[in-house]
């Protein structure tokens, strides 16, 4: 059975207008609750510090604590307020919860915000304050799990956690996002570094593309990684900002195309690892074709 992650102090962390806003996750409940998908609701832990320090600095996590009651923004794209570092603790333990209801459920999603992708080891942007992924998939490490897979399909490349996997070859990091475009990396010889050489691939695409292409690097490249890497398991970070009515990016990738993505990864988890796979929310800015898109890959995770 599918589950999903979520909290409705998720919505705490208010940032008014901005693009990455609570009715993100309004709509995407609002779209859930309105239709027949049996699924099942879980409530996140929050993340202790300990964990966030898998991947986070101290000096970083005090940082956001104190902006965050300050309510000062940590760039003029990530804005915090009040409540913000606890959400985003409560963030991080969406990612550690859909990796521990692994074992008691098919496949875990993350509903989860602030998202987390851009965030550096040392620094928050791009909306991100902690890397839910990242501290998901080093948590995972710490209960077994020995080779995994993250595939990043946000239109923005996920350039830090790409930054926390770059010389580590016990974690494949794989991405498809548009180029030219934020943050400015995600180039093809990005390929990783030292011990994690060959173990970052970067596949960036120029605006306007869409389906046909998207399925087609599924095919072509995240195949033939998953079927040499053989990983224990499957992390996606499912970012929606790909789609054609996205204000945030220049792709035309719809609503079927996602579903048809999810379907790729999922056949992927049930090939090498068991059907051990768990998304995590990253972008997706226009809340009609967010919410409508996240439902159409529950439905391929609930088969």
């Amino acid at each position: 059975m599918t589950s999903i992650i979520y909290h409705p102090d998720y919505l705490k962390h208010e940032t008014g207008n901005h693009p990455e806003n609570k009715f993100r996750l309004v709509a995407i409940m609002n779209e859930i609750y309105n239709s027949d998908l049996n699924i099942n609701t879980i409530k996140p832990k929050q993340a202790s510090i300990d964990e966030i320090n898998l991947v986070h600095t101290p000096g970083y996590i005090k940082k956001v604590a104190e902006y965050s009651k300050k309510e000062s923004p940590l760039d003029p794209d990530t804005i915090t307020c009040k409540d913000s570092y606890e959400t985003a603790l409560l963030s991080v333990g969406g990612a550690i919860t859909a990796v521990d209801s692994l074992d008691k459920r098919d496949n875990t999603f993350a509903l989860v915000r602030p998202p987390g992708h851009h965030a550096l080891p040392n620094q928050g942007m791009g909306f991100c304050l902690f890397n839910n992924i990242g501290i998901g998939a080093k948590y995972a490490q710490t209960i077994g799990y020995d080779n995994i897979l993250i595939v990043d399909w946000d239109a923005h490349h996920g350039n830090g956690t790409q930054n926390i996997f770059y010389d580590d070859p016990s974690v494949f990091y794989f991405s498809v996002h548009q180029s030219p475009g934020y943050p400015g990396t995600g180039f093809s010889e990005e390929t990783g570094s030292g011990k994690g050489e060959g173990y970052t691939k970067n596949i960036p695409l120029p605006p306007g593309l869409g389906d046909k292409e998207y399925l087609d690097v599924f095919e072509k490249y995240l195949a033939p990684v998953a079927d040499k890497y053989k990983p224990d398991l499957v992390l996606i970070s499912a970012g929606f900002d790909a789609h054609i009515d996205d204000p945030m990016a220049e792709m035309n990738v719809t609503s079927t195309g996602f579903e048809k993505m999810a379907s790729e990864v999922y056949s992927i988890a049930e090939k090498h690892c068991d059907g051990k796979l768990a998304m995590v929310l990253e972008g997706g800015y226009n809340p009609k074709a967010l919410s409508y898109s996240t439902k159409k890959v529950l439905e391929v995770m609930s088969k």
